[in-house]
């Protein structure tokens, strides 16, 4: 056959200009690539969304051109009809893709620009949790319409195309759905970053477990607890049942140690070592701390240790420090003033020894009523 009989051919020449359309994209993506790239470099924001629309820009730029070549060819044919509708949808398909990642690579470049791993992160936490939720919201939406649009290239079903893509766009639609978990969670998940009650980070008491926000998806948290055991959240139950936020405003907080001590116990001396114990701890923020009595019962005295600390996790490791270290003190300077229980019963007492028996309650009761052994000072 020769070059004239295959250009006679009806597909031929359609054939060719489309591997030069497909030729000459590449070449304007590879172009356009490298010279993006290196031109937004110095824009942190800008070169992660170029980044993340490498991909699926390699693949939009040449079905554009084909769907250029494939609308320029003769309605005559066979198949241009078909081979039009496949590559529109090969079109919508990267299309949203495009979308999705463009989105994805907006969020990340504002993630990179305020990075958690800092001490004060309070905004970049703030700011995390806003770009993810809502740019998971976005990709979802995106796709919504991706598909609405892909379906609507089809007779048949271009009714339901346009439903989702109407459920996509109107208000009122998704507000009455809205009672179906799916749509409640994406709804949740809207006001979560728009009124942020938690962020990534936070350390929050949710169903008693205490825990910090590793994850925030479309539709749930994903609560690390201190064990390393995972708490799967849905997204509502944020709006609508009461939880802690430790981290709500400032991740500083006063820690609690309780002690019950007898009502001998002499207060300076453990004032003393608490604030030895304290000053001496690295956690301790140098905020604030003190020690009262926070109550008193029919057999002992309840005591109050408060301590600062910078966050959460540094808190509980002060509060433990300070309750090793004051009952470590009592244990060796004062023992005889931890808690115990008298009984008194000198009557039984007498009785049994008339009869000339030992009576235990008589014993306990004289060991009761012998007097303390002076407290040793300070060492």
């Amino acid at each position: 056959m020769s070059f004239d009989t295959l250009l006679a051919l009806p597909w031929t020449r359609t054939l060719l200009a489309a591997l030069v359309a497909v030729l000459v994209a590449t070449a304007i993506y590879r172009v356009g690539r490298a010279v993006l790239l290196r031109v937004t470099r110095p824009l942190p924001v800008v070169h992660a969304v170029v980044q993340a629309a490498r991909s699926p820009a390699a693949l939009v730029l040449p079905l554009m051109a084909l769907q250029t070549v494939w609308q320029a060819a003769p309605d005559a044919l066979a198949f241009i009809s078909n081979v039009r509708h496949l590559n529109g949808l090969l079109l919508i398909m990267a299309f949203t893709w495009l979308a999705v990642r463009l989105i994805g690579g907006v969020a990340d470049g504002i993630i990179a620009r305020h990075p958690v791993d800092v001490a004060d992160n309070m905004a970049a936490r703030r700011i995390l949790t806003q770009a993810r939720v809502l740019s998971r919201t976005a990709m979802v939406v995106a796709a919504v319409i991706g598909a609405a649009m892909a379906l609507m290239t089809f007779p048949g079903a271009r009714q339901v195309g346009a439903s989702l893509l109407a459920s996509a766009g109107v208000v009122g639609i998704v507000g009455g759905l809205a009672a179906k978990p799916v749509f409640s969670n994406l709804i949740a998940g809207i006001q979560i970053a728009l009124t942020q009650p938690i962020r990534i980070d936070d350390v929050l008491i949710v169903e008693g477990e205490w825990g910090r926000v590793e994850e925030i998806t479309g539709t749930y948290v994903v609560l690390r607890i201190w064990d390393d055991r995972r708490l799967i959240i849905p997204l509502n139950y944020f709006m609508e049942k009461p939880f802690q936020n430790w981290t709500r405003n400032s991740s500083q907080l006063l820690g609690s140690v309780f002690l019950f001590v007898d009502y001998g116990m002499p207060l300076a001396p453990l004032r003393a070592e608490v604030e030895r114990v304290v000053k001496a701890a690295p956690e301790w923020d140098g905020r604030f701390f003190n020690l009262v009595v926070t109550d008193a019962t029919e057999r002992t005295m309840q005591l109050r240790i408060l301590c600062t600390a910078a966050s959460s996790g540094l808190a509980w490791d002060l509060r433990c420090r300070v309750r090793e270290g004051v009952i470590d003190f009592m244990q060796r300077e004062y023992p005889q003033f931890l808690p115990r229980v008298r009984l008194e019963g000198e009557g039984l007492d007498a009785a049994a020894r008339a009869q000339g028996e030992p009576h235990a309650l008589g014993d306990l009761a004289h060991a009761g009523s012998s007097p303390m052994p002076p407290a040793r000072g300070p060492v």
